[in-house]
């Protein structure tokens, strides 16, 4: 430790740096691309991580949508292109028989699927929305930011049939004056008055939401536009622990046996599932991590050897100079942690280098993405992973370096003197 901060030590180091210029930079610069690829990719994968976590922020992991569409394959006396009409009904039964099922929210909806939108109005301004029919049971499933005063869909409003709605940041903009709380004000919906009672903040809460979306009680929507126990689709969450392709594959089994349709008929039934496009992104995500760990471990060793090799090259030049410091009264420790502190040294400011050209590479990623419309965002590296593979170059740094310095040990003072 006392030869760490010999001042000796560190003139013989650079010493030998300054001889050796450009074999010194291009054996560091191994270690150095090694750390910067492992910090890269690393980084890069975060980044995709944090990107869908954040787009997809208000919506269950275990997520899944199901809809109807028309049959393929004739069956039971139907015949094929029958068009399946999915029903409130549909969803106890699927309660019951799928124990893997958390949440279930019956969902209808005008203005997207082809249909037209809702007329909303209040006094003279008039705009055209989507108006979504729900239970309140779909906030387990897509959590609704509301502004403070307000409220989504409660169970009251359901069985009460309340006029009642929930409005989005963008029609309060259009509808309502700027300084003006739109809670506890009416608009009319299909010329019905509705009370607001919130607004949500758009944060990406479904692949059919957005900023304008107006929510009322399923059991109001289907009175106003007399669509009875119709549903258009179900939005479903699946336990943490379950497989949602499983079931995905039960829910649809489940309601092809419902409505009698064929089982082996795919196409009736209609699905999204967002809990399988998570685990093959988080897959795909981790094999991208675990890469970059070998690709960089690789790199790092090759740079390291590579170092090992230029400080034999310098014990063989050096050898009529070690024997001279033997020959004075140097120890074998002495000579053996010389070495070691240079190759050290050497893999450390290669590998520091790596890393904050690494994080730099980074951070201009993330500025170049932040206003560009895709899942990625804030590519870091865990503080752990940089302080793993700083530990891993002192490892190797000291392994490698235990070659070169016990070569110097074993050189006998008399011999080094007769070297020329």
């Amino acid at each position: 430790m006392k030869q760490l901060f010999d001042g000796d030590t560190w003139r013989e180091i650079f010493q030998s740096i300054k001889k050796n210029r450009l074999r010194t930079f291009l054996t560091m610069l191994g270690v150095f691309i090694g750390i910067y690829i492992y910090i890269g990719l690393s980084g890069a994968s975060k980044g995709l991580d944090n990107g869908f976590e954040k787009e997809f922020e208000t919506v269950a992991r275990n997520s899944m949508f199901i809809w109807a569409q028309s049959t393929s394959k004739p069956y039971a006396g139907f015949k094929t292109g029958r068009q399946i009409q999915l029903k409130l009904e549909d969803a106890e039964v699927l309660r019951r028989q799928i124990p893997e099922i958390v949440a279930l929210a019956p969902r209808n909806v005008r203005g997207v699927f082809g249909s037209s939108p809702g007329v909303i109005s209040r006094g003279l301004r008039t705009g055209n929305y989507s108006v979504f029919g729900d239970f309140p049971e779909f906030t387990k499933i897509a959590t609704k930011k509301i502004y403070d005063g307000g409220r989504f869909i409660n169970d009251e409003d359901i069985e009460k049939e309340r006029k009642v709605c929930v409005i989005g940041e963008r029609t309060q903009k259009e509808l309502f004056e700027t300084d003006e709380d739109p809670i506890g004000k009416f608009i009319e919906i299909e010329e019905v008055n509705f009370q607001v009672v919130g607004v949500h903040k758009f944060a990406g809460g479904g692949p059919f939401d957005n900023d304008s979306d107006i929510f009322i009680p399923f059991t109001t929507y289907k009175k106003l536009y007399n669509t009875g126990n119709n549903v258009a689709w179900f939005t479903v969450a699946a336990a943490d622990n379950a497989d949602v392709v499983k079931v995905e594959a039960d829910i649809k089994a489940t309601l092809r046996r419902i409505h009698k349709v064929d089982p082996t008929d795919e196409k009736a039934i209609g699905s999204f599932n967002l809990g399988e496009v998570f685990k093959k992104i988080f897959g795909f995500s981790n094999g991208l991590t675990f890469l970059s760990l070998i690709v960089g471990i690789a790199t790092i060793l090759a740079g390291v050897i590579g170092i090992g090799n230029i400080l034999l090259i310098s014990v063989k030049e050096r050898t009529k100079e070690l024997g001279v410091r033997r020959a004075l009264g140097a120890t074998p420790n002495n000579v053996r942690n010389q070495i070691l502190i240079e190759s050290l040294f050497l893999t450390l400011l290669a590998g520091i280098i790596g890393i904050i050209m690494g994080a730099l590479t980074l951070k201009l990623i993330d500025m170049l993405t932040q206003n560009v419309e895709m899942p990625y965002t804030n590519p870091t590296v865990p503080v752990p992973y940089v302080i793993g593979s700083l530990l891993l170059m002192v490892v190797l740094g000291v392994l490698i370096g235990l070659i070169p310095a016990q070569r110097a040990v074993s050189i006998k003072p008399i011999d080094a003197l007769r070297e020329e």
